[in-house]
């Protein structure tokens, strides 16, 4: 049955009022997908505003998106949702491209010719990088490189000299310095997604968006989430989930007691126990333990397009960001106010100093570092400049994580958890992240009607 039948098939029966925890879009899709299958939902979020990372600011007149996003061709969920809630006239796509930083110089990657022939690397080496992509591309049981650290899988199939001056420079800066116990899984997924988004002889890349960023499709939902009877309840920390004989029997909300049948935590795992008093285990401190990547992100409103690429790795370990994304070479400007927007982002542990650091400190490094990579940038074109820093951001998966991914349903009747680790392998995006808030709203009705 698919999974737009399983919901209507729910539909009609006795509601049930379901508490959701967490208003990001994890927690605002789930929402979505459980009011359209009939139960009555009430979701809380603890800030102003839904939306969580694929939230929005305001620059001036317009809104624009704090972090990036981005919807490949090849996100079917995602354009799909778009076509159930109305919003087909908003998507747009367009060819774009990519490029490589490596030893002050930019190195298109755009097309196969561009990979085969790529510069820093000899033809040997060019090739097995070719090699490396197909096999990630033929490969099918990931749980097999899970048992294989990343180095060894890359090294293995292109070579030393591709991983010195390729792949090791981006893993050192995707995961702040250390990467020695991540699996194959993470580049084998990585290789995967952006393989999939290339099309025709050239295999250019398309990119697309919402008009109105990730948000547009998030109020779409949160308006049908309100007409099917369902509240969104902002500035609404939950302080706990009550229990009764061992379940879920309630939420308590600024010292009052609110009723419900269920609690659906979409927090991340670390955040959960402390709204579970009193509640203790081994799968309690399995959710402690898990360690994220968070990030500090620079977002530079110009009032000229920067670059001809849409992300430009970089394979440079004196640059402190991790890449430079320019969404409005897939975004049309008008689209968000004529600004040309950049993002700067670093990936970072939780001990990281620049999650400490101030704004200036951080745009002074930034604009220093990108001042060197394009001489021809004038920091005068600069419209707006925000820094934004978020603690958690993506789950880490060492070697074997995968076997203790917190399940759906843990041993609280009643008690529901919807987090990022579960979409491992796929990586952190609108994709896998509205993808599982749908099958996991299949899964939580059915225990809840059982």
């Amino acid at each position: 049955m698919s999974s737009a039948r399983a919901h209507r098939s729910l539909a009609g029966r006795r509601p049930m009022t379901i508490a959701v925890i967490g208003g990001g879009l994890m927690g605002v899709s789930l929402s979505y997908f459980l009011s359209q299958a009939g139960h009555r939902v009430v979701l809380y979020e603890a800030s102003d505003q839904i939306g969580g990372l694929a939230g929005t600011i305001r620059l001036g007149d317009v809104e624009v998106d704090r972090f990036y996003h981005i919807i490949l061709s090849s996100d079917t969920h995602m354009q799909a949702l778009a076509y159930e809630l109305g919003l087909a006239d908003r998507l747009r796509f367009r060819a774009t491209g990519s490029a490589f930083f490596h030893q002050g110089r930019l190195y298109p990657m755009t097309t196969v010719r561009d990979f085969l022939t790529f510069p820093p690397l000899r033809p040997l080496d060019r090739l097995r990088l070719g090699l490396t992509i197909l096999a990630a591309y033929l490969h099918r049981d990931w749980r097999h490189l899970e048992e294989i650290d990343v180095e060894r899988w890359l090294v293995r199939w292109g070579g030393r000299r591709a991983f010195q001056h390729l792949w090791r420079p981006m893993l050192r800066a995707k995961f702040d310095g250390c990467f020695e116990e991540l699996p194959a899984t993470y580049i084998w997924a990585r290789l995967i997604r952006t393989r999939s988004t290339r099309r025709g002889a050239t295999q250019q890349e398309q990119a697309g968006y919402l008009v109105g960023g990730h948000m547009t499709l998030i109020r779409a939902m949160a308006q049908a989430i309100t007409r099917a009877g369902g509240e969104i309840r902002l500035r609404t920390p939950v302080q706990e989930v009550i229990l009764e004989e061992g379940r879920v029997v309630g939420v308590r909300v600024d010292g009052a007691a609110e009723p419900c049948a269920a609690a659906v935590l979409t927090l991340h795992p670390p955040l959960v126990p402390r709204l579970l008093p009193g509640v203790e285990g081994p799968w309690v401190e399995d959710l402690r333990s898990w360690r994220y990547l968070g990030i500090v992100c620079v977002l530079l409103a110009l009032d000229r397009p920067l670059t001809d690429y849409w992300t430009i790795y970089i394979a440079d370990e004196s640059v402190p960001f991790t890449g430079v994304i320019e969404t409005t070479r897939y975004i049309d400007p008008a689209d968000v106010g004529g600004y040309h927007l950049v993002y700067l982002p670093k990936y970072v542990t939780g001990d990281s100093p620049w999650l400490t650091a101030s704004d200036g400190e951080i745009l002074e490094a930034w604009l220093g570092h990108l001042q060197r990579m394009f001489p021809s940038f004038q920091p005068e074109g600069i419209r707006h400049a925000r820094v934004h820093r978020e603690r958690y951001v993506e789950p880490l998966f060492p070697r074997g994580a995968w076997r203790r991914i917190p399940p759906l349903a843990p041993p609280i009747p009643g008690l529901f958890l919807v987090n990022l680790t579960q979409i491992y392998p796929a990586l952190t995006n609108g994709e896998s992240l509205t993808r599982h808030a749908r099958q996991a709203a299949v899964a939580i009705g059915k225990r809840l009607e059982a």
